[in-house]
């Protein structure tokens, strides 16, 4: 029996986008630079495995539950959604670094428009195999690097600077979030892996969500110094 066909369209050509993103699209389109014909060697090598990996993925191992679970970590890192909120609970839950919170949490949605001049720049489009149509949606066609890994594992390491104990689970989730998509035929693993990088490199240098311990003592004494004490309580 053949092998499904990974169908790979030429780099660089685009199809329509979502109407709300078109614009900017478009004006990022006008700032790439010329294109560098593929080569041979080692490049096409990678290449074919990229394709042979997303095809075994996309092919196998998808029983109804787990196709219903990878559509529902897809939706849920739809836009950096689990992230925000994540992000807004925290802050509901922890005064004293409400602030780091909301930046850790808002840290998804800005890592989207990084990584969205990055696919204008590269123009690489999504991955078709030929029997096998692709379990999601997204608003556009372009597909490296992957919005969803670059959004989550820059989210999950911003709020794992706030919150350290949180961290382990918060990478669980982005992995979960990014073996995904391959999963459901949205991107290419290369495509997932560039993701993780950019997601990480955004993650760690995000500022405002890490602090040291001094400033975590100094916070608490300015909170306690704004508490009333006893007497005054009670006069």
């Amino acid at each position: 029996m053949a092998k499904p066909r990974v169908i790979e369209p030429p780099v660089g050509r685009f199809s329509q986008p979502s109407p709300i993103l078109a614009p900017v699209i478009q004006r990022l389109k006008a700032l790439r630079s010329p294109r560098v014909p593929p080569r041979s060697g080692p490049t096409s090598v990678a290449g074919r495995a990229d394709q042979a990996v997303l095809r075994f993925l996309r092919t196998r191992g998808h029983p109804p539950a787990a196709e219903t679970a990878m559509r529902a970590l897809g939706w849920a890192g739809d836009h950096a959604a689990v992230w925000l909120a994540l992000g807004a609970a925290g802050a509901l839950a922890d005064r004293r670094r409400r602030r780091r919170w909301l930046v850790a949490g808002a840290t998804g949605p800005a890592a989207i428009g990084i990584n969205l001049a990055v696919k204008v720049a590269v123009g690489r489009e999504r991955p078709l195999i030929e029997g096998h149509p692709r379990l999601g949606r997204a608003p556009t066609e372009l597909s490296f690097p992957s919005a969803h890994a670059t959004s989550s594992v820059a989210a999950a390491i911003a709020l794992g600077r706030v919150e350290p104990r949180a961290r382990p689970a918060l990478l669980v989730l982005a992995a979960a979030i990014c073996a995904g998509r391959p999963y459901l035929g949205m991107h290419y693993p290369s495509d997932v892996a560039a993701g993780i990088v950019l997601g990480a490199c955004i993650g760690a240098l995000v500022p405002g969500v890490g602090v040291t311990a001094d400033e975590d003592r100094l916070i608490d004494l300015a909170i306690d110094a704004g508490k009333p004490t006893p007497v005054a309580a009670a006069a």
